[in-house]
């Protein structure tokens, strides 16, 4: 992002920021948990039940300066970078340094995350569009291990509804991705191929729910408040079990039954804080369910929150006397192809509730679109 376009979009997202509800009870602290309103509830777990994330080892290959996307398997780090003028994963050893990279000779537009497949297989999430432009987006498919040598494959992908801007990509237990779009005002999309995939495509995508989070105080990110509701990546933990979802500050964590990861965006999450992380946009899961992050930048540290899937998958104490939130995600009706009902009736504590805050809201977002519109490719 350049100088312009950064302030422009700083103080735009300030101003959006100041606008949004501050939920009650909220701390000063980046550990705190402040309750969230209606509808992006998140589960009150003990006081100090989340734990802190710890420092693995630090990125200072000169290489891995805008690590986008993360992944994990086999005691192995994989990461890529935003943009870059061809398919590149590096492979780290457990002390950060890098120990080999798969490559392609395919250029990719704006890599922005990296996913694991079911088998192992690397997927790279050619999804960024930050002046929302692109006639299809796409996946590239890089083979690990003894299969190196087959090459990526390239899918491209079709949006039902116009293009969007994307960081997330997640694949399920069944080798479909899941893309997550990061949108500015309102809830983060999430879309999955109508299909089964064809190389190179288009497949069209469907779209199959939303998410979205209430702002936190976590100090971190590049827009100050308001980039602790950007979706900036996501993982999925080794079998499927726990979904994780990140914003540039905190990350969240959905329990996933039967394999429906839309359905899973519908339960309350466990919150869990990565404070202070200037340029936060990578998430994985290790084979035994730790959690790490990272930043852009040269020298950034590598963190690590052990056992964080098991976090997910314990019931809290007030499971059983706390009423069901209200829907976190509503499921696309694909069989009659009609758009997901996101309207509300009223002050919800998503967002601006009143007319004139909307139609501030609306004037602000096209300046954002504005200033967006002057990002250089990445």
């Amino acid at each position: 992002m350049n100088g312009p376009a950064l302030g422009v979009a700083t103080a735009v997202l300030l101003c959006l920021s100041a606008q949004a509800p501050v939920p009650p009870g909220s701390g000063s602290g980046a550990g705190s948990m402040p309750e969230p309103a209606v509808g992006t509830t998140v589960r009150a777990d003990p006081a100090g039940s989340v734990p802190e994330p710890g420092v693995r080892c630090s990125f200072t290959d000169d290489r891995l300066d805008e690590v986008s996307g993360l992944a994990a398997r086999d005691g192995d780090v994989y990461a890529v970078n935003d943009g870059g003028t061809r398919v590149e994963v590096f492979v780290l050893d457990d002390g950060c340094a890098v120990r080999d990279v798969l490559r392609h000779p395919t250029d990719p537009y704006d890599v922005e995350d990296l996913a694991l497949g079911p088998d192992g297989t690397l997927w790279l999430g050619d999804t960024g569009d930050n002046r929302r432009r692109r006639e299809t987006v796409a996946l590239h498919a890089v083979p690990r291990g003894t299969d190196r040598d087959a090459g990526a494959a390239l899918y491209r992908l079709t949006y039902p509804d116009g293009p969007h801007d994307a960081e997330a990509l997640v694949v399920d237990e069944d080798g479909v991705p899941h893309i997550i779009t990061k949108d500015v005002l309102g809830p983060s999309a999430v879309y999955r191929p109508a299909g089964p995939l064809t190389a190179p495509g288009p497949t069209p995508l469907d779209k199959v729910g939303t998410v979205s989070h209430t702002p936190t105080d976590t100090p971190g990110g590049p827009v100050g408040g308001v980039g602790s509701t950007l979706i900036t990546g996501a993982a999925l933990a080794r079998g499927g079990s726990v979904l994780a979802v990140r914003t540039y500050t905190d990350a969240y964590l959905y329990p996933v039954d039967d394999g429906d990861l839309p359905a899973a965006l519908e339960r309350q999450p466990v919150r869990i804080p990565l404070p202070d992380e200037p340029q936060g946009e990578s998430l994985a899961f290790t084979d035994d369910g730790a959690l790490l992050s990272v930043s852009e930048g040269v020298g950034s540290p590598l963190r690590v929150v052990p056992d964080a899937a098991a976090l997910a998958r314990t019931p809290s104490p007030d499971d059983a006397t706390e009423p069901a939130p209200g829907p976190r995600t509503r499921p696309e009706n694909t069989g009659s192809g009609g758009r997901a009902d996101t309207a509300s009736d009223g002050a919800d504590g998503s967002g601006i509730a009143t007319l004139p805050g909307v139609l501030v809201a609306l004037g602000l977002a096209a300046v954002v679109m504005v200033g967006l519109g002057r990002l250089r490719r990445r």
